[in-house]
């Protein structure tokens, strides 16, 4: 009698799989670091700057197109909307209210795409219809872009 193989190691064609990329593995366990910090800190006074710090740690470590980009949106994002607190999820900058985080950037290189992603999450208030985008490609970043984003996280956060 054969074996019957786990759903976890096969898909539905019996193919073996893949399941996640080592650079998806890398996130999920900077993620796990990132809860386990949080929760060693707690409420911390000093919570904002450090998780701040190391947004920009992350930032600084990003490779060139990544870092400019990324460098940008967090001016941007820190002008357009102070109330958000910069902290990292994933490994990437997010940008949270009470502890939820509304937006984030994904670079291309850590996940070996063609571009980086501004996204917003459902806690994002970009509501328009039963139809709406929730994530945006950038490649370059230009005063009409910026001006765009800066509308976009405004009306997230309000």
């Amino acid at each position: 009698m054969k074996k019957q193989e786990s759903a976890r190691t096969t898909t539905a064609k019996g193919q073996p799989s893949e399941g996640f990329s080592e650079e998806e593995r890398a996130a999920i366990k900077e993620r796990a670091a990132e809860l386990r910090a949080e929760k060693r800190r707690g409420q911390d006074a000093n919570k904002k700057a450090e998780d701040e710090t190391a947004v920009l740690a992350a930032i600084a470590g990003m490779p060139d197109s990544d870092r400019v980009l990324a460098e940008r949106l967090h001016a941007v994002i820190a002008a357009s909307a102070p109330q958000l607190a910069p902290r990292l999820w994933y490994g990437m900058p997010a940008y949270a209210r009470d502890g939820k985080v509304v937006c984030f950037f994904q670079g291309a290189q850590k996940f070996k795409t063609r571009y980086a992603t501004l996204g917003f999450s459902d806690e994002a208030n970009l509501d328009e219809g039963a139809l709406w985008p929730t994530a945006f490609a950038l490649t370059e970043f230009t005063a009409a872009d910026e001006a765009k984003i800066a509308a976009l996280v405004k009306r997230a956060v309000n």
